[in-house]
C-alpha cells in the first residue's frame, strides 16, 4: 500500500495532468476552427488530421502536465520553498520554456516523419525551420505560456490554502454543510511568550516559520490535515478512519517530537533554543461547510474543537505533553509501547459534564 505521503503527492500531481489535458483539447478545437477545411498546415505543408490531433495532442498534454506536476511537487516545491513568488515564477518559467521548446521540436519531427514519405534526413530541416520561424509559433508559445502560468498559480494557490481545501472548493463538496466525524489535535508551543520576548518579534517569527515547516512533514506522513495556524498554535485534523488507522493521530504527535529533536543543532545555532510543544486530542461530530463572502473558507463547527482546545490547555496543569479524551482513548488500539495514565475527571469550561482525560507517553524500556 502507498504511504500517506505518496498518496498525497499523487493527488497533487494529477490536477496538473488534468489541466494540461483540458487545455490541449481546447487547443485542438481552436486549431480546427482556424484551419477550417484545410488538409495541411500553411507554414510547413505538413498534412493536418483533426482526428489524429484530437487523440495525440491531449495525450501529449497529459504527459506534459504530469511531468510539470512531478517537477513542481518533487523538486521545485522543495528547492524554492523559501523564495519569493516572483522568483519562483521566473525561474520555473525559464525551465518550462526550455522543456516546451524541446517538446515542440520532438513533436514536429515525429509529425513530419509520420506524414511525409518524401522527407529524407537531409531535408527534414526545411519544414521544421518554417514552423519555428512562422508567426503561428508565437501564438502556440503564448497559449502554452498561459497554461504554464495557470499551472504555477494553481501550485501557489494550492500550497497557500491546502491541496485538499482547494479541491473541495472546486468540487463544491462542502457548499452544503456536511456532518462528519473527525479527530482534532490542538498543538501549542511551550513558553511562547517568553521565547518571543527573548528573541524579538522578527527572530521569533523566523523561528515560528522553521518550527511549523519541520512539524508539517509528520502531519503529511500520518495522513493529517493542517486546519489552521493561530499564532504559535497548529490545529491538525483527521477524518476518523484516517486518524485511527495505525494510530495515526497519536503517532503523528511523537513523530513531530522526533522531527524537532533531529533539528536540535539547527535551532540552537539559529535561535539558541529548541522549542517544545504540548497537545490535546479529542474526536466527535463536526459540521463542515463553506462560509464567507469576501473571503471564503471551509470551516468546522462543533463542540469537539472547543473540547480539544480545553484539553490542550490542561497540559501545563498536569505537567505532560499529550492529553487525550476518554472518548478517543476508548477507540484507539495503542500498542504496549505507549503508557496511558488517567489524570482524572475534569469539568472543562463550556461543558456541563466532566470528562476523564488521559496522558499518553512512550513507555520506559
Amino acid at each position: 500500500m502507498l504511504s500517506p505521503r505518496n498518496r498525497r503527492n499523487i493527488g497533487r500531481i494529477i490536477p496538473y495532468g488534468v489541466l494540461w489535458f483540458i487545455f490541449s483539447v481546447i487547443y485542438c478545437i481552436l486549431e480546427k476552427s482556424i484551419l477550417g477545411n484545410l488538409d495541411h498546415y500553411p507554414s510547413t505543408g505538413v498534412p493536418y488530421n483533426f482526428a489524429r490531433n484530437i487523440t495525440i495532442i491531449p495525450v501529449a498534454g497529459l504527459m506534459m502536465g504530469m511531468m510539470t506536476g512531478i517537477l513542481e511537487i518533487g523538486y521545485f516545491s522543495k528547492w524554492l520553498i523559501k523564495k519569493s513568488f516572483t522568483r519562483k515564477i521566473l525561474f520555473k518559467s525559464l525551465i518550462y520554456l526550455v522543456i516546451v521548446v524541446v517538446f515542440l521540436i520532438i513533436i514536429t519531427v515525429i509529425n513530419m516523419l509520420y506524414n511525409k514519405d518524401n522527407y529524407s534526413l537531409e531535408n527534414l530541416s526545411s519544414p521544421a525551420w518554417a514552423f519555428f520561424t512562422d508567426y503561428a509559433l508565437m501564438g502556440i508559445m503564448l497559449y502554452i505560456a498561459s497554461i504554464i502560468v495557470i499551472s504555477q498559480l494553481y501550485a501557489e494557490f494550492s500550497e497557500s490554502i491546502g491541496t485538499g481545501t482547494l479541491r473541495n472548493f472546486f468540487l463544491g463538496k462542502y457548499y452544503h454543510p456536511i456532518e462528519e466525524e473527525r479527530i482534532f489535535m490542538f498543538l501549542d508551543m511551550k513558553s511562547s511568550t517568553t521565547i518571543a520576548e527573548n528573541l524579538g518579534h522578527v527572530k521569533y517569527f523566523e523561528m515560528l516559520r522553521e518550527y511549523f515547516f519541520d512539524l508539517s512533514g509528520s502531519v503529511i506522513d500520518y495522513a493529517g490535515t493542517i486546519y489552521q495556524y493561530a499564532g504559535d498554535e497548529m490545529i491538525v485534523c483527521w477524518k476518523l478512519k484516517d486518524g485511527l488507522r495505525k494510530n495515526n493521530c497519536i503517532e503523528c504527535f511523537f513523530a513531530m517530537k522526533r522531527s524537532l529533536e533531529m533539528q536540535t543543532e539547527k535551532y540552537n545555532s539559529k535561535f539558541g533554543l529548541l522549542p517544545g510543544f504540548k497537545a490535546g486530542l479529542h474526536y466527535g461530530k463536526v459540521v463542515t461547510g463553506e462560509i464567507g463572502s469576501l473571503k471564503k473558507e471551509i470551516i468546522f463547527t462543533g463542540d469537539v474543537l472547543n473540547t480539544s482546545a480545553r484539553i490542550q490547555g490542561l497540559c501545563n496543569q498536569f505537567d505532560v505533553d499529550l492529553l487525550v479524551s476518554e472518548d478517543l482513548v476508548k477507540i484507539l488500539d495503542l500498542p504496549f509501547a505507549y503508557a496511558i495514565r488517567s489524570v482524572g475527571e475534569n469539568l472543562l469550561k463550556g461543558r456541563s459534564k466532566s470528562i476523564e482525560i488521559f496522558a499518553i507517553s512512550i513507555s520506559a524500556q
